[in-house]
């Protein structure tokens, strides 16, 4: 493994030849964030003999999978002029010509999109451009697009003053949640907020004003039921405006409970309805790559509802393989030119997290929202761990050794 601190140059993309025309030896993939959803992609590709360079900003556990062939560890991926200088500085010093980025988070998919036209002169990028990614960064543009195409969402607000949140006229509960996901995640530690009444609604429109640009926040209605009933995921490799693969889940548990910022127990599930929404979604937008759109279903009217479109890998893609379709490797195969079959995921396959969803385990005992017994027998036939492999332990290891840190660091 290979750990590199800094870098002291910039290549010159002008000076770099155009990519070949078909494969070469030691071609890899750049992970670039290196939590357990990079770590999937490292495993998946390492399983195939495809060397991987993994690029975080922070204390991740990738880097020590035995399938993590360099490890660099950079100052800061949350800026676009930085995921770009560090991309390019590790490409060269590295010799990492023609490698498939994977981004893991949504920031740098936006930088990989805003700049594709100058990394494209040193990597595979299978990002599409800002106009195709737009759709799914910005959720006014999601819910937008999705209106036009009659797909469902809950009804949404968008103020840009306290003046226009008072003028809001719905029945609580309600979320208030961020059209961009980072401006709020990384400050607020959570991914939406629950609100009971005006007054919270105010209180909390302002405090979010403090770190959240004007007209990022978005007023939506609250579906009830907790993930354990409600919220699906549909997770496509999509390319010439169609699916290569697909797989719906459902998320039995996630954290928080009630709209977790991450599942921590999914079960693949048989729903075509799922597939055919999201397929009309990526087709309208011409979408090349690896996605995953999130649905909520409505109990008040039995309607899936879309929530959300991640333009990338997402938390549980490493259930794709135990189900019969992995995501990252099909993804590698298409970018070096081979040949990809449709494939449809297999219902029933489970994938848990356990260092997330014990608490939501224990929570839910506390709440009596289920018995121990029950517990214990649903996670009893998972067939994916997120972290831990026995045939490649340490980043599990470190994970549990990490606990306090992502604890402070996420708040999870």
């Amino acid at each position: 493994m290979t750990t590199v601190a800094r870098t002291s140059f910039m290549p010159n993309p002008a000076d770099a030849s155009f990519l070949p025309a078909h494969p070469t030896d030691g071609v890899g993939g750049v992970v670039i964030g290196g939590d357990f959803q990079g770590l999937g992609i490292v495993r998946s590709l390492g399983h195939h003999g495809i060397p991987t360079c993994v690029i975080d900003d922070e204390f991740s556990i990738s880097r020590f999978s035995r399938f993590a062939t360099h490890s660099v560890r950079v100052p800061d991926l949350r800026d676009e002029e930085n995921v770009i200088k560090a991309l390019l500085q590790v490409g060269q010093r590295l010799n990492l010509r023609g490698w498939v980025l994977y981004p893991t988070r949504d920031e740098t998919v936006a930088a990989l999109a805003s700049h594709k036209d100058e990394l494209v002169k040193w990597f595979r990028v299978p990002t599409p451009t800002l106009a195709t990614v737009k759709w799914a960064w910005d959720k006014r543009n999601t819910y937008a697009l999705a209106q036009s195409l009659n797909i469902p969402c809950p009804k949404t607000w968008f103020p840009r003053t306290v003046e226009d949140v008072k003028r809001i006229d719905a029945t609580f509960p309600l979320i208030l949640k961020p059209a961009i996901k980072e401006n709020f995640v990384y400050e607020a530690r959570a991914k939406a907020w629950r609100i009971d009444n005006k007054e919270h609604l105010i209180q909390r429109f302002l405090e979010a004003s403090a770190f959240v640009p004007e007209g990022e926040m978005m007023v939506q209605d609250l579906i009830p039921g907790g993930s354990a009933e409600q919220q699906y995921g549909c997770g496509l490799f999509f390319s010439e405006r169609r699916p290569v693969a697909t797989m719906v889940a459902h998320y039995v548990r996630a954290h928080p409970p009630d709209f977790g910022r991450c599942s921590t127990f999914v079960q693949t599930v048989d729903l075509p309805e799922l597939e055919n929404l999201s397929i009309r979604f990526l087709e309208a937008i011409d979408y090349y790559g690896l996605a995953e759109l999130e649905y909520r279903r409505d109990p008040r009217d039995g309607v899936f509802k879309l929530l959300d479109v991640n333009a990338r890998t997402w938390g549980y893609h490493s259930l794709g393989k135990a189900a019969g379709v992995d995501f990252a490797y099909l993804l590698f195969q298409h970018q070096m030119g081979r040949s990809v079959n449709p494939l449809r995921a297999h219902p029933n396959v489970r994938w848990l997290r356990w260092v997330t969803d014990l608490p939501v385990g224990m929570h839910g005992l506390f709440l009596r929202k289920w018995n121990i017994f029950k517990y214990l027998k649903s996670i009893s036939g998972t067939h994916v761990e997120a972290v831990f492999d026995i045939a490649d332990p340490l980043p599990s290891l470190i994970e549990t050794a990490l606990i306090p840190y992502l604890a402070l660091t996420r708040g999870y």
